[in-house]
């Protein structure tokens, strides 16, 4: 310990001159490197976590995030739970701004370029939008809509320079061969009608159809679908039918046609393969979340395995399981529903895995750590109000999970000061007692508010008062039943039971 001694009598001691620390600077370069590095030691093993470490007089300075204390002397402090970092910087409405090129790569198809074409729309910022309408040209250009490249670049509206503007030879190259091929088919499913053979017109429909919706003519490639139901002569062709006209239904906007051929597919004689089942499952939730049926919607997604993985990315992906499942879990379950249901559900546990944000709010929800479940929805927020499918539902969900949070931090207590509350749910009095005001006008929470010295009150049952009406309710049903043994018993004695006459 001779050399730490040293160490510190360099770097504590103000009795030492200038002269003497150099020189013993100079006789004993291995005393500094030595007494740094038992510092640094010393501090890591009392996991002091900062982004930056230098070395000031054996105190560890540290440039601290948000709410982080600086820790001196080696000193431990136990730091507060944040969310973890999302995927990219900040966006033009203060929260985080979305990874397009990120989330545009979880999708394939037409679904790709609707949600790149509402995220453009929607974001309200002109760098992220630009960045959409740009992946959008690029994935158009790679497909045969020539009416969709049309309404992009008139978007765009020469902002990315040229090479983003309208190509009216590739426009009406791609219309040009449309018209050949149009014809082409529609002479193969004449010929085929007049062979009368039940497969080959339902491959001409379903050839017409699919001609149809790479074009982007969506209402007729459904009718063309919808027609060769008549033709299906085995489960497996009706089950594609089936999500034929579900994926085209979703992009019309058509949910009740989702639910109705979703319900179809199950009913089959044959057994669905678990990938199959899996997309119904999403099909039937999507429909289920559109008319606002959210405890429906989250059995269904709750319901899918994580067999489906990326084989529906042109109408959903594993991620969008865990948000929408996840967060109409949330609004609509009661916690032994959200622990069995969710928390414990093997299967929707690889698809939360995927989205650590959804997943650490279920459970921060279920320990009743509202404040940082809170904190996590806020953060969530700017991106899902730029979802195709959930921008719609997002105030509601939201508000049907923080009154559900109010309506559990106050059912244990008799009286709730409603300034610790305020704290514990991030909010101001006044505005967390207007909340309570209307959870008690809907009898969500009986309780009654002190304005005065801002605290709740709960209205309990009287116990005893109850439990005497329930043993008056229990004589009165025990002496209905006596009186009708008793009935029954004299009928029996009397011979006055008519039997049931013998078959012959």
């Amino acid at each position: 310990m001779q050399w730490l001694r040293y160490g510190y009598r360099i770097r504590r001691s103000n009795k030492l001159d200038r002269s003497r620390e150099q020189k013993l600077r100079s006789q004993h370069p291995a005393i500094l490197l030595g007494f740094r590095e038992a510092i640094l030691s010393w501090n890591s093993r009392r996991r002091v976590k900062t982004r930056e470490e230098t070395m000031d007089e054996g105190v560890v300075v540290g440039a601290p995030m948000g709410h982080e204390a600086m820790c001196s002397n080696g000193g431990a402090v136990d730091e507060p739970r944040r969310p973890p970092t999302s995927r990219a910087g900040k966006g033009a409405a203060g929260g985080e701004l979305m990874d397009v090129e990120a989330y545009a790569a979880l999708y394939t198809g037409r679904t790709k370029v609707a949600r790149l074409l509402f995220i453009a729309e929607r974001c309200g910022n002109e760098a992220m939008q630009l960045e959409a309408l740009r992946m959008a040209h690029d994935e158009i250009k790679k497909a045969e809509d020539s009416h969709l490249h049309r309404e992009v670049t008139a978007k765009i509206g020469g902002r990315l320079g040229p090479r983003y503007a309208l190509d009216q030879s590739w426009a009406d190259t791609v219309d040009r061969r449309a018209d050949v091929r149009k014809e082409k088919l529609e002479n193969e499913l004449n010929g085929y009608k007049t062979n009368l053979i039940k497969e080959s017109i339902r491959m001409g429909y379903n050839d017409l159809a699919d001609f149809f919706y790479d074009h982007g003519q969506l209402g007729d490639a459904l009718k063309n679908y919808v027609r060769t139901r008549d033709y299906c002569t085995t489960s497996k062709h009706l089950i594609h039918m089936c999500l034929s006209v579900i994926l085209v239904s979703i992009e019309l906007g058509q949910f009740m046609h989702v639910s109705n051929y979703a319900s179809k597919a199950e009913q089959t004689p044959e057994q669905l393969d678990l990938v199959t089942h899996s997309k119904l499952r999403c099909a039937a939730g999507l429909a289920y979340l559109e008319t606002k049926k959210y405890k429906l919607a989250a059995r269904k997604f709750l319901e899918t395995g994580p067999e489906l993985g990326n084989n529906y990315t042109d109408m959903i992906a594993p991620q969008d399981v865990a948000i929408y499942g996840g967060l109409c879990a949330l609004a609509s379950f009661d916690r032994t529903e959200l622990k069995n249901k969710v928390i414990d559900n093997i299967n929707f546990r690889n698809f939360l895995e995927l989205v650590p944000e959804v997943r650490e709010l279920i459970n921060d929800f279920y320990a009743s750590r509202y404040a940082s479940c809170l904190e996590y929805l806020e953060k969530l927020k700017p991106n899902l109000l730029l979802d195709i499918h959930l921008h719609d539902h997002v105030e509601t969900l939201y508000t049907e999970i923080r009154h559900k949070a109010i309506i559990q931090y106050t059912h244990p207590f008799i009286s709730v000061d409603l300034h610790m509350m305020a704290g514990a749910f991030k909010t101001n009095v006044a505005g967390l007692e207007k909340e309570l005001k209307a959870l008690i006008t809907d009898n969500q929470i009986q309780a009654r508010i002190d304005s005065h010295n801002k605290i709740l009150y709960a209205r309990h049952a009287d116990q005893r008062n109850a439990t005497f009406q329930r043993a008056l309710q229990t004589g009165v049903e025990f002496e209905r039943d006596v009186r009708a043994v008793l009935v029954r018993a004299n009928l029996i004695k009397q011979e006055s039971i008519l039997k049931a006459a013998k078959k012959p």
